[in-house]
């Protein structure tokens, strides 16, 4: 995409003429800029979103990844909703399991979308399949807010990054919260605005978050974290649509990110080496893995 920033996204929505769609003016310049057609770009996000269909309906309960460290863990959280225990709302619970169910079939070796990660990849999903499934949106509508994720997803890997090797889990995890964020707000008739200052807070509430895998692998803490970013979305996306607003600009927001992400110690970015993976059970649990193989 041709826009270096928030604010450039947001002035040319300015010019939208009444009627037109914020996600029109996101297919249509992808199209310009890969010298496709506006139908062939928006096929293409909606095999995105088949994939990740597919990989909820795929997810199976009784699967584990090689090192054991994850599986199961969904469907533990669905029992314990039909059981009544849990506190929440429905779509609380859903954006729960859908987050943990991708997650977990990324560390199975299952296909998912890298939404911008394969580390963050249950975020996006997670707030968008519930919708979907019980018929709030339909499938133009979600692949419609993809585009607007991928649309703030750009400028933050622009402007700062998305690697945690490069800026920690904030990287990852923050920015898959934000991209979320900014589609909901969108898909619920939130305007431009909205959407920049849901990316906004969404990637404030997260900012400074280390990468720390145990054993240098995408499942502890990872995948859990996916639920935290998924919930983190849904839950700025509503205070934009209420009418709040992040102090600090989008752009602004991005830059701090990317300037945190640069001063977290390479122990903290992705080598599992300090934070969780530096803990005695951290060590011990690699130490396990490594022996297996």
């Amino acid at each position: 995409m041709a826009f270096q920033s928030v604010a450039e996204l947001l002035e040319a929505a300015s010019h939208l003429e009444e009627g037109d769609r914020f996600s029109e003016l996101i297919i249509r310049d992808e199209a310009e800029q890969d010298a496709t057609t506006r139908d062939a770009v928006f096929d293409n996000m909606d095999a995105a979103l088949e994939v990740m269909i597919d990989a909820s309906a795929s997810y199976v309960g009784s699967d584990r990844s090689e090192s054991g460290l994850s599986g199961g863990q969904a469907a533990t959280y669905s029992r314990a909703v039909d059981s009544g225990l849990l506190l929440g709302s429905p779509y609380l619970h859903a954006v729960t399991a859908e987050a943990l169910k991708t997650a977990e079939s990324n560390a199975c070796m299952k296909r998912i979308v890298a939404a911008p990660t394969a580390g963050s990849c249950g975020v996006i999903p997670a707030v968008l399949l519930p919708l979907l499934n019980d018929g709030t949106i339909d499938r133009e509508t979600a692949v419609r807010a993809l585009f607007i994720a991928g649309a703030f997803g750009e400028v933050i890997a622009t402007r700062a990054t998305v690697a945690g090797a490069a800026g920690g889990c904030q990287a990852e995890i923050g920015s898959a919260s934000a991209m979320a964020a900014a589609a909901l707000v969108d898909l619920q008739g939130g305007s431009p605005e909205q959407c920049a200052h849901a990316a906004a807070m969404a990637l404030t509430n997260l900012m400074g978050l280390v990468c720390d895998p145990i054993a240098g692998l995408v499942e502890v803490p990872c995948v859990k974290r996916n639920v935290v970013g998924a919930l983190n979305a849904v839950a700025c996306a509503n205070m934009a649509l209420s009418g709040l607003t992040s102090r600090i600009p989008c752009d602004e927001v991005i830059d701090a990110m990317g300037e945190v992400g640069s001063s977290i110690i390479a122990d903290l970015r992705e080598t599992g080496v300090g934070g969780l993976a530096g803990t005695p059970t951290g060590r011990k649990l690699t130490e396990d893995i490594r022996g297996k193989k």
